[in-house]
């Protein structure tokens, strides 16, 4: 549900004064969201480290004269996407964003929208283990308070700790703050390091058990295909492609060729590996299906936008929108709670085939 910031104060006034509220002292003030520009379509600064800067150009071009500077996280009102004028035979992508004040290469933009929700003043029963709900950030961004002492690398190492759009978590908790803001706590059921974030609600919209009905429940001969000389995904249903997408896969071999079974599936998992100072640890990752033994999977992501290149650990990278309906359309179903199905037998789930062609 799409509100504005006056719709939203106004539904928080009347629908959430029964809330039990957490004394001064208690829990610390959750960031409230920022005011983000207005746009159908935004798009956020996902390359380089935290402080990391770029140049907004004057025509779609790397030696374009400068328009003006942007910063890792700052939001742009995205205008549409162009091809360059000036083919760049040095990158693979020649594609770049526009935006009122000039052009991004649009690797370094994620697509967003600022989409703030209604809060809500108890969970709406969809899990039938315990209390709680899987969320999705839909705004730009969400900074939050940590509950407990940082565990994760992540957020050890970050000094601005912040959930992007598309990140999908479990909220076990609905509480207003010591101002009298209404917050979720979050955790990670997978993978995680039991760290557990306070964020404000309207940045959260609940997933809804439909959201996991199976895509073409009844067709059992599947497959998907990933050509990791073009960088794509092609989902089959016999000889037909029903599905075809851009994909992100591993440097040089790290994501495995041959043909493998989906063996897990996770509405969402914290994943990490890698060494010091090459290693990765990531929250909220939605939509996975594990292939590999060695972990590879096929997964929505946030951080870039650079679909088509390959630039992973070994994992398939996807937008969230094409991890969702693959996650949907392979079997088995998963439940919503827990939310995790792991697969028995080579021939339980759809076969990956990645290929080097």
């Amino acid at each position: 549900m799409k509100l504005t910031r006056r719709e939203f104060l106004k539904y928080s006034a009347a629908a959430l004064a029964g809330l039990a509220v957490f004394p001064r002292g208690g829990l610390r003030l959750a960031p409230s969201l920022p005011e983000f520009p207005q746009g159908a379509k935004l798009g956020r600064i996902c390359a380089g480290g935290e402080g990391a800067r770029f140049e907004l150009k004057t025509r779609p071009y790397m030696d374009a004269p400068a328009a003006g500077t942007v910063y890792r996280d700052e939001v742009v009102v995205w205008l549409r996407e162009v091809v360059t004028s000036r083919l760049d035979l040095n990158r693979i992508s020649q594609t770049w964003i526009e935006t009122p004040n000039g052009y991004l290469y649009a690797p370094y933009v994620q697509p967003v929208k600022n989409l703030p929700n209604a809060p809500l003043t108890d969970f709406p029963g969809y899990s039938t283990q315990k209390p709680g709900m899987w969320v999705e950030v839909t705004v730009p961004y969400v900074d939050f308070t940590v509950e407990n002492a940082p565990r994760s690398p992540w957020l050890k190492e970050t000094l601005k700790p912040r959930l992007y759009y598309s990140q999908v978590l479990w909220a076990d908790r609905i509480q207003m703050d010591d101002q009298g803001k209404p917050v979720y706590r979050l955790t990670e059921k997978y993978g995680g390091y039991d760290d557990a974030f306070w964020a404000s609600a309207e940045a959260f919209r609940p997933i809804t058990p439909d959201e996991l009905t199976p895509i073409s429940p009844d067709v059992m001969d599947k497959r998907i295909e990933v050509s990791l000389l073009y960088q794509t995904l092609s989902c089959y249903e016999g000889s037909s492609e029903v599905y075809f997408c851009r994909v992100s896969t591993g440097y040089g071999d790290a994501t495995p060729v041959g043909s493998m079974p989906i063996w897990r599936k996770m509405i969402s998992t914290h994943m990490s590996g890698g060494s010091t100072g090459a290693g990765f640890d990531t929250p909220g990752i939605g939509w996975t299906c594990l292939f590999s033994n060695d972990g590879a999977a096929i997964h929505s992501t946030f951080w870039h936008n650079e679909f088509g290149l390959a630039r992973t650990h070994g994992c398939v990278n996807t937008l969230p929108e094409d991890a969702k309906w693959i996650f949907r359309w392979t079997y088995p179903s998963v439940t919503y709670d827990p939310g995790d199905v792991t697969i028995s037998g080579m021939n339980g789930s759809p076969r990956v085939v990645i290929k080097d062609v």
